[in-house]
């Protein structure tokens, strides 16, 4: 259990979320990997951030009403004034009573530290 990763943030996905066929709309995982990236841009320096671009988003299964919905992340990139999140994205599925994990889909984030003009301004220094 020491090792067991731990999610930038967990979401029960609900009705509101749904699309015409029972599914979570790609949109709302979009939104949420977004606020996963910021987490984790935060924990490089405690700074205000844009997200300039998600890189390779393909979604692999749905998410279904009910799931609980991880957001892995990690950094993998520090730039002058950016920040290259890889978040991973894994749907618990409760349906049978035991928590079957889904890999969902994964992106890379883009976010670039702003000062209060929203100028791109540096991470250290």
């Amino acid at each position: 259990m020491a090792d067991e990763k731990v999610p930038a943030i967990k979401v029960l996905l609900l009705p509101k979320d749904t699309n015409a066929y029972g599914t979570i709309f790609g949109g709302v995982i979009l939104s949420h990997i977004d606020l996963a990236s910021a987490v984790e841009a935060r924990k490089v320096a405690p700074l205000r951030y844009v997200t300039k671009a998600m890189r390779e988003v393909e979604f692999h299964q749905p998410v279904f009403l009910g799931d609980v919905v991880n957001f892995y992340t990690e950094t993998l990139r520090i730039g002058t004034t950016s920040v290259t999140v890889k978040v991973s994205v894994e749907a618990e599925r409760w349906g049978a009573g035991s928590g079957e994990r889904v890999k969902v889909t994964e992106a890379e984030v883009v976010l670039v530290s702003v000062d209060e003009q929203g100028r791109p301004r540096p991470i250290r220094g």
